[in-house]
């Protein structure tokens, strides 16, 4: 498929981006939050990637 055959999706505005951006932020700073009130898994240090539970869904 050649860049002209594409359908083109409109260039998001700053404001959109920004919007995104600040969605993203709130999601992480949930996220850690959360995982800072939960006990620490045995062997896992803070800032080490946890497996994904079978219950989260990702954006």
């Amino acid at each position: 498929m050649t860049d002209d055959e594409r359908p083109r999706t409109p260039k998001p505005t700053r404001e959109e981006r920004l919007q995104e951006q600040l969605r993203a932020n709130l999601k992480r700073r949930k996220e850690q939050a959360r995982a800072r009130r939960e006990p620490r898994k045995e062997g896992v240090l803070p800032g080490d990637s946890l497996p994904a539970t079978g219950g989260e869904t990702t954006d």
